[in-house]
Protein backbone atom coordinates (compact mmCIF):
# COMPACT_ATOMS: atom_id res chain seq x y z
CA UNK A 1 0.00 0.00 0.00
CA UNK A 2 1.35 3.42 -0.79
CA UNK A 3 -0.38 6.71 -0.73
CA UNK A 4 -0.18 10.24 -1.80
CA UNK A 5 -1.08 13.54 -2.80
CA UNK A 6 -0.45 15.92 -5.35
CA UNK A 7 -0.80 19.95 -5.04
CA UNK A 8 -1.21 20.28 -8.70
CA UNK A 9 -0.36 22.72 -10.76
CA UNK A 10 -2.43 25.89 -9.49
CA UNK A 11 -3.06 26.37 -5.99
CA UNK A 12 -0.77 27.10 -3.26
CA UNK A 13 -1.42 24.34 -0.67
CA UNK A 14 -2.52 20.77 -0.78
CA UNK A 15 -6.13 20.38 0.95
CA UNK A 16 -6.57 16.89 -0.08
CA UNK A 17 -5.49 14.05 2.11
CA UNK A 18 -5.98 10.45 2.77
CA UNK A 19 -6.10 7.54 5.36
CA UNK A 20 -5.65 4.24 4.53
CA UNK A 21 -5.24 0.63 6.60
CA UNK A 22 -4.68 -2.83 5.22
CA UNK A 23 -5.71 -4.15 7.90
CA UNK A 24 -8.40 -3.02 10.91
CA UNK A 25 -8.01 -5.69 13.29
CA UNK A 26 -4.11 -4.51 13.30
CA UNK A 27 -4.40 -1.00 12.67
CA UNK A 28 -1.29 0.50 11.07
CA UNK A 29 -2.64 3.33 9.66
CA UNK A 30 -0.65 4.21 6.03
CA UNK A 31 1.35 1.34 6.05
CA UNK A 32 3.17 0.54 2.71
CA UNK A 33 2.46 -2.91 1.73
CA UNK A 34 2.48 -4.92 -1.09
CA UNK A 35 -0.71 -7.18 -0.91
CA UNK A 36 -1.98 -7.97 2.33
CA UNK A 37 -4.66 -10.85 3.08
CA UNK A 38 -8.00 -9.40 4.12
CA UNK A 39 -8.71 -10.06 7.86
CA UNK A 40 -11.77 -10.08 9.70
CA UNK A 41 -12.46 -6.58 10.11
CA UNK A 42 -11.34 -5.64 6.57
CA UNK A 43 -9.88 -2.83 5.27
CA UNK A 44 -10.45 0.52 5.01
CA UNK A 45 -9.09 3.02 2.38
CA UNK A 46 -10.87 7.06 2.94
CA UNK A 47 -10.10 10.13 0.81
CA UNK A 48 -11.20 13.53 1.81
CA UNK A 49 -10.56 16.83 -0.21
CA UNK A 50 -10.37 20.27 2.06
CA UNK A 51 -12.21 23.39 1.10
CA UNK A 52 -11.89 27.21 2.51
CA UNK A 53 -8.56 28.19 1.32
CA UNK A 54 -7.07 30.74 3.26
CA UNK A 55 -9.67 29.60 6.23
CA UNK A 56 -7.79 25.98 6.43
CA UNK A 57 -9.40 23.41 4.36
CA UNK A 58 -6.47 21.42 5.29
CA UNK A 59 -7.31 21.61 8.79
CA UNK A 60 -10.88 20.14 7.71
CA UNK A 61 -9.41 17.23 5.98
CA UNK A 62 -7.15 16.30 8.40
CA UNK A 63 -9.61 16.41 11.73
CA UNK A 64 -11.66 14.28 9.26
CA UNK A 65 -9.03 11.59 8.85
CA UNK A 66 -8.43 11.35 12.61
CA UNK A 67 -12.06 11.63 13.79
CA UNK A 68 -12.17 8.45 11.31
CA UNK A 69 -9.18 6.76 12.86
CA UNK A 70 -10.66 7.08 15.92
CA UNK A 71 -13.58 5.93 15.02
CA UNK A 72 -12.43 2.82 13.37
CA UNK A 73 -11.16 1.48 16.80
CA UNK A 74 -10.91 -2.53 16.60
CA UNK A 75 -12.19 -3.18 20.20
CA UNK A 76 -15.17 -1.06 18.50
CA UNK A 77 -15.68 -2.92 15.58
CA UNK A 78 -16.87 -6.35 17.36
CA UNK A 79 -20.26 -5.69 17.67
CA UNK A 80 -20.63 -3.64 14.18
CA UNK A 81 -19.75 -6.52 12.11
CA UNK A 82 -22.56 -9.05 14.07
CA UNK A 83 -24.45 -8.10 11.32
CA UNK A 84 -23.97 -6.75 7.46
CA UNK A 85 -27.23 -4.33 8.64
CA UNK A 86 -25.13 -2.39 10.86
CA UNK A 87 -22.24 -1.53 8.41
CA UNK A 88 -24.07 0.93 6.70
CA UNK A 89 -25.70 2.87 9.66
CA UNK A 90 -21.84 2.76 11.35
CA UNK A 91 -20.31 4.80 8.05
CA UNK A 92 -22.99 7.06 8.62
CA UNK A 93 -21.96 7.70 12.30
CA UNK A 94 -18.82 7.85 11.61
CA UNK A 95 -19.07 10.68 9.07
CA UNK A 96 -21.45 12.72 11.38
CA UNK A 97 -18.98 11.90 14.07
CA UNK A 98 -16.37 13.80 11.50
CA UNK A 99 -18.70 16.92 11.53
CA UNK A 100 -19.35 17.62 14.70
CA UNK A 101 -14.99 17.06 15.02
CA UNK A 102 -14.66 20.35 12.27
CA UNK A 103 -17.32 22.02 13.75
CA UNK A 104 -15.73 21.93 17.54
CA UNK A 105 -12.70 23.10 16.29
CA UNK A 106 -14.39 25.95 14.16
CA UNK A 107 -16.45 26.89 17.17
CA UNK A 108 -12.94 27.22 19.39
CA UNK A 109 -11.24 28.35 16.73
CA UNK A 110 -13.55 30.97 15.09
CA UNK A 111 -10.09 32.45 12.15
CA UNK A 112 -11.32 28.73 10.93
CA UNK A 113 -14.51 29.28 9.94
CA UNK A 114 -15.27 29.10 6.99
CA UNK A 115 -13.32 25.37 6.50
CA UNK A 116 -14.93 21.90 5.27
CA UNK A 117 -14.44 18.57 3.60
CA UNK A 118 -15.86 16.33 1.45
CA UNK A 119 -15.32 12.81 2.22
CA UNK A 120 -15.41 9.27 0.42
CA UNK A 121 -14.76 5.68 2.16
CA UNK A 122 -14.36 2.44 0.55
CA UNK A 123 -14.43 -0.35 3.84
CA UNK A 124 -13.93 -3.79 1.90
CA UNK A 125 -15.24 -6.61 4.36
CA UNK A 126 -15.47 -10.14 3.01
CA UNK A 127 -17.18 -10.04 -0.22
CA UNK A 128 -18.45 -6.91 -0.25
CA UNK A 129 -17.28 -3.39 -0.42
CA UNK A 130 -19.66 -0.30 1.68
CA UNK A 131 -19.20 2.75 -0.02
CA UNK A 132 -20.39 6.06 2.46
CA UNK A 133 -19.52 9.85 0.69
CA UNK A 134 -20.37 12.90 1.89
CA UNK A 135 -19.62 15.89 -1.26
CA UNK A 136 -18.39 15.26 -4.56
CA UNK A 137 -15.32 13.03 -4.31
CA UNK A 138 -15.79 9.62 -5.33
CA UNK A 139 -15.66 6.22 -5.60
CA UNK A 140 -15.23 3.97 -8.60
CA UNK A 141 -15.40 0.14 -9.06
CA UNK A 142 -13.70 -1.20 -12.84
CA UNK A 143 -14.01 -4.92 -13.93
CA UNK A 144 -12.35 -5.65 -16.95
CA UNK A 145 -15.63 -7.36 -18.26
CA UNK A 146 -17.65 -4.18 -17.32
CA UNK A 147 -15.74 -1.46 -17.09
CA UNK A 148 -15.87 1.16 -14.97
CA UNK A 149 -18.50 2.17 -12.60
CA UNK A 150 -19.90 5.23 -10.63
CA UNK A 151 -20.43 3.50 -7.02
CA UNK A 152 -21.02 7.09 -6.02
CA UNK A 153 -22.57 10.08 -6.80
CA UNK A 154 -21.94 13.58 -6.52
CA UNK A 155 -23.74 15.94 -3.79
CA UNK A 156 -23.34 19.06 -5.96
CA UNK A 157 -25.01 21.37 -7.65
CA UNK A 158 -24.65 20.12 -10.94
CA UNK A 159 -25.28 16.74 -10.35
CA UNK A 160 -29.06 17.95 -9.79
CA UNK A 161 -29.13 19.66 -12.82
CA UNK A 162 -27.88 16.61 -14.53
CA UNK A 163 -30.60 14.47 -12.99
CA UNK A 164 -33.21 17.16 -13.86
CA UNK A 165 -31.52 16.70 -17.85
CA UNK A 166 -30.32 19.81 -18.32
CA UNK A 167 -26.81 19.18 -18.52
CA UNK A 168 -24.97 16.40 -19.52
CA UNK A 169 -22.40 14.91 -17.62
CA UNK A 170 -19.27 16.61 -19.90
CA UNK A 171 -21.77 20.06 -19.90
CA UNK A 172 -21.77 19.86 -16.24
CA UNK A 173 -17.77 19.33 -16.05
CA UNK A 174 -17.38 22.85 -17.90
CA UNK A 175 -20.10 24.48 -15.67
CA UNK A 176 -19.33 27.81 -13.93
CA UNK A 177 -20.86 26.15 -10.27
CA UNK A 178 -19.28 22.83 -10.85
CA UNK A 179 -17.29 23.19 -7.95
CA UNK A 180 -20.46 23.59 -5.70
CA UNK A 181 -21.26 21.17 -3.03
CA UNK A 182 -24.78 20.64 -1.81
CA UNK A 183 -23.76 18.46 1.12
CA UNK A 184 -19.90 18.56 3.27
CA UNK A 185 -18.63 18.37 6.45
CA UNK A 186 -18.20 21.74 8.20
CA UNK A 187 -21.70 22.93 7.42
CA UNK A 188 -22.96 24.85 10.94
CA UNK A 189 -26.69 24.64 9.68
CA UNK A 190 -26.53 21.63 8.09
CA UNK A 191 -25.65 18.12 9.57
CA UNK A 192 -23.30 16.41 7.48
CA UNK A 193 -25.73 13.64 5.87
CA UNK A 194 -23.51 10.55 3.95
CA UNK A 195 -24.82 8.07 1.29
CA UNK A 196 -23.86 4.40 1.83
CA UNK A 197 -24.40 1.61 -0.67
CA UNK A 198 -22.52 -1.56 -1.00
CA UNK A 199 -21.07 -3.53 -4.11
CA UNK A 200 -20.30 -7.21 -4.14
CA UNK A 201 -17.15 -7.62 -4.74
CA UNK A 202 -15.94 -9.74 -8.27
CA UNK A 203 -12.96 -11.02 -8.78
CA UNK A 204 -10.04 -8.38 -10.74
CA UNK A 205 -12.61 -5.95 -9.00
CA UNK A 206 -10.40 -2.53 -8.96
CA UNK A 207 -11.70 0.22 -6.66
CA UNK A 208 -10.45 3.90 -7.26
CA UNK A 209 -11.13 6.39 -5.05
CA UNK A 210 -10.66 9.99 -5.65
CA UNK A 211 -11.45 13.99 -5.18
CA UNK A 212 -12.50 15.99 -7.93
CA UNK A 213 -9.09 17.22 -8.72
CA UNK A 214 -9.44 14.01 -11.14
CA UNK A 215 -13.11 13.74 -11.73
CA UNK A 216 -14.15 17.02 -11.76
CA UNK A 217 -11.67 17.75 -14.96
CA UNK A 218 -11.45 14.77 -16.72
CA UNK A 219 -14.84 12.12 -17.93
CA UNK A 220 -15.16 9.28 -17.18
CA UNK A 221 -14.73 7.47 -20.33
CA UNK A 222 -10.92 9.18 -20.61
CA UNK A 223 -10.26 7.65 -16.81
CA UNK A 224 -11.85 4.16 -18.02
CA UNK A 225 -9.46 4.39 -20.90
CA UNK A 226 -6.35 5.09 -18.37
CA UNK A 227 -7.28 2.41 -15.91
CA UNK A 228 -8.06 -0.27 -18.67
CA UNK A 229 -4.88 0.07 -20.73
CA UNK A 230 -2.56 -0.04 -17.08
CA UNK A 231 -4.53 -2.14 -15.21
CA UNK A 232 -1.80 -5.12 -15.16
CA UNK A 233 0.02 -2.78 -12.95
CA UNK A 234 -1.60 -0.78 -10.19
CA UNK A 235 1.21 1.19 -9.35
CA UNK A 236 1.66 2.81 -12.75
CA UNK A 237 -1.80 2.82 -13.72
CA UNK A 238 -2.18 5.39 -10.39
CA UNK A 239 0.68 7.22 -11.59
CA UNK A 240 -0.80 7.25 -15.12
CA UNK A 241 -4.19 9.04 -13.43
CA UNK A 242 -2.59 11.64 -11.59
CA UNK A 243 -0.49 12.52 -15.04
CA UNK A 244 -4.05 12.93 -16.38
CA UNK A 245 -5.29 15.32 -13.88
CA UNK A 246 -2.02 16.96 -14.23
CA UNK A 247 -2.85 17.19 -18.29
CA UNK A 248 -5.86 18.77 -18.17
CA UNK A 249 -4.38 21.75 -16.35
CA UNK A 250 -4.02 20.30 -12.59
CA UNK A 251 -6.79 23.33 -11.33
CA UNK A 252 -6.93 21.60 -8.18
CA UNK A 253 -5.45 19.21 -5.71
CA UNK A 254 -5.43 15.78 -6.74
CA UNK A 255 -5.70 12.39 -4.13
CA UNK A 256 -6.64 9.18 -6.10
CA UNK A 257 -6.11 5.77 -4.26
CA UNK A 258 -6.43 2.23 -5.73
CA UNK A 259 -7.13 -1.16 -4.55
CA UNK A 260 -7.08 -3.84 -6.89
CA UNK A 261 -8.66 -7.85 -5.52
CA UNK A 262 -7.13 -10.29 -7.01
CA UNK A 263 -8.83 -13.48 -8.94
CA UNK A 264 -7.86 -15.54 -6.54
CA UNK A 265 -10.43 -13.76 -4.13
CA UNK A 266 -12.43 -16.51 -2.70
CA UNK A 267 -16.40 -14.98 -2.46
CA UNK A 268 -16.91 -16.18 0.93
CA UNK A 269 -16.93 -13.78 4.30
CA UNK A 270 -13.81 -13.27 5.06
CA UNK A 271 -11.41 -15.26 3.06
CA UNK A 272 -10.72 -12.73 0.40
CA UNK A 273 -7.18 -11.04 -0.51
CA UNK A 274 -6.30 -7.70 -2.02
CA UNK A 275 -3.62 -8.13 -3.91
CA UNK A 276 -1.01 -4.96 -4.89
CA UNK A 277 -3.03 -2.30 -2.64
CA UNK A 278 -1.92 1.00 -3.73
CA UNK A 279 -2.69 4.55 -3.89
CA UNK A 280 0.12 6.87 -5.97
CA UNK A 281 -0.20 10.41 -6.00
CA UNK A 282 3.37 12.22 -5.87
CA UNK A 283 4.59 14.17 -3.53
CA UNK A 284 3.24 16.98 -0.81
CA UNK A 285 2.45 15.62 2.78
CA UNK A 286 1.14 12.80 4.42
CA UNK A 287 -1.93 13.16 6.94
Amino acid sequence: MVAQTNIGRVREKNEDAFALCPDLNYPNWNQSVAETDLGPKGTLLVVVDGMGGACSGEVASWLALESIRDTFNPSDLNLILNSWEKVGPFLQYAVTKADRCINDYMYAHPETIGMGTTIVICWIIGDRAYVAWCGDSRCYVFNPNTGLKALTKDHSYVQELIDQGTLTEEEAMRHPDSSLITRGLGDFGTPAQADVTVHFIQPNDMFLLCSDGLCGYCTNRWIEDVVRYYYNNIDVCCNKLVELALNTGGYDNICIALALVGDETNPQLHSSRIGQFFTSLFSSRQV
